[in-house]
């Protein structure tokens, strides 16, 4: 991961340094499952519960712009798999991303209101378990995009509410007979403390 992060360093001296922790409501997309055995493709949606996902990043504001390298975790139970509903919970996924993510905050004078558009790419770690086995357990490649609203309540400390749509690339089962699509919309609310 301090290949991913790398660029982190070469922050303006003038920036400021944070911390932050989030969570929130996560909303898994139905993860499709596709063959990968040769056959004609078949699909059969996935389907999981709302979840909780929460997180903490450290970065660096200046002026109108944030860079930051974040960590969340995820976790959402099983709900169904091609209409049929589970009748517990023997299945979930787990991810756990590492994102280096960009922000640009819309600056407005005299107001303690900041709405701001972010992005960010990284690695993620998902892991796909029923009944306690390891169906799929891979690091992907991860994107997000989002908005949100900062308000600032004193110099050091401001409080965040936003939306991110999370995505990675397919994650192929253990036995490489199938790939599942993995995605997420997530509302989150934080709070931000700078130095």
């Amino acid at each position: 991961m301090p290949l991913l992060f790398a660029g982190m360093c070469a922050t303006p001296a003038f920036a400021a340094p944070y911390l932050s922790l989030s969570g929130g409501v996560g909303f898994p997309n139905d993860a499709k499952l596709s063959n990968t055995n040769g056959t004609a493709n078949t699909s059969s949606p996935f389907v999981y519960k709302t979840g909780i996902p929460f997180g903490g990043a450290v970065g660096y504001a200046s002026d109108c712009y944030r860079i930051e390298a974040a960590v969340t975790l995820q976790t959402n139970k099983s709900k169904s798999i091609g209409g049929t509903a589970f009748v517990d919970d023997t299945t979930d996924i787990k991810t756990v991303s590492y994102m280096a993510n960009g922000y640009y905050d819309i600056c407005m004078d005299d107001s303690n209101l900041s709405p701001y558009l972010t992005a960010g790419i990284g690695l993620a770690s998902v892991k796909i378990r029923m009944v306690a086995v390891d169906l799929a357990d891979q690091s992907k490649f991860a994107w997000q995009v989002g908005a949100g609203l900062g308000v600032k309540v004193s110099d050091q400390v401001v409080v965040d509410l936003g939306y991110r749509y999370f995505k990675t690339a397919d994650v192929t089962s253990k036995a490489g007979d199938w790939k599942a699509t993995v995605g997420s919309s997530n509302i989150l609310a934080g709070v931000r403390y700078n130095f």
